[in-house]
């Protein structure tokens, strides 16, 4: 490729599948979303105001197991059906959860693939952004349709305006948090590329209209980080 030709768009689904990546993808998260182990705290937290103390709770896009985790540790009598399309990242969320796997079960696909519920609450966290938005649609539907009615859902991911002139500033503090974490400078500048290359953002209000639109209501917004946004709505 030429030094000045543009960023190609990214397999997402491939990248997650290849096992050093997979074993890798801990730190990534940690470095690139701001304040993720509190936003972790606060989706136990709103989840908890609805869901009973033996919720079965279903997670959408659970590869790795950092919220898996997060959620039973913070909830031991929830149980768990962790949905995600990379086998290899699945692999990573059972190492990562060791004996906290008696309590979930891992099903690799999409929410097509989720068992049918009724789920007391679920999560989408870091996740929805790899979809354009008729693709989201249908996916929150998804997992409205598994919700028992007043169930609660939160949703985690990047959110920025096509086409506004603060996208680029936003994604250069992007690409800065990351190497003030302890991202090598080359890592972060290429996920960078790979965001402005391959993710279809959009911007917060249209991502309210598509939860609301996927059936959820009561939605608020409850997370803001760089170009991270998270809501909490009620089926």
């Amino acid at each position: 490729m030429k030094p000045d030709a543009p960023p190609q768009p990214l397999d997402f689904v491939a990248a997650f599948s290849d096992p050093e990546a997979a074993a890798r993808y801990a730190d990534g998260p940690r470095r690139f979303v701001p304040g993720l182990e509190a936003l972790h705290r606060m989706t136990g937290i709103l989840l908890a105001e609805h869901a009973p103390p033996d919720a079965r709770v279903l997670v959408l896009g659970a590869g790795g197991g950092l919220e898996l985790r997060a959620l039973a540790e913070a909830q031991p009598g929830w149980r768990f059906v962790g949905v995600d399309p990379a086998g290899e990242m699945l692999r990573q969320a059972e190492r990562m959860l060791g004996a906290l796997m008696e309590r979930v079960t891992l099903v690799e696909g999409y929410i097509a693939n989720a068992p049918p519920g009724p789920f007391d609450a679920a999560t989408c966290l870091l996740t929805l952004h790899f979809l354009a938005a008729d693709a989201r649609t249908e996916t929150v539907r998804g997992i409205h349709r598994r919700l028992r009615p007043g169930a609660p859902f939160v949703a985690a991911h990047g959110s920025l305006p096509p086409g506004d002139g603060s996208r680029a500033r936003w994604l250069a503090r992007y690409e800065a948090y990351a190497v003030a974490s302890g991202a090598e400078p080359e890592q972060a500048a290429r996920a960078r590329a790979a965001v402005e290359a391959s993710l279809p953002l959009i911007g917060p209000d249209a991502d309210e209209v598509i939860l609301r639109a996927g059936g959820f209501h009561a939605v608020e917004p409850f997370f803001s980080a760089f170009t991270w946004r998270g809501w909490v709505g009620r089926a």
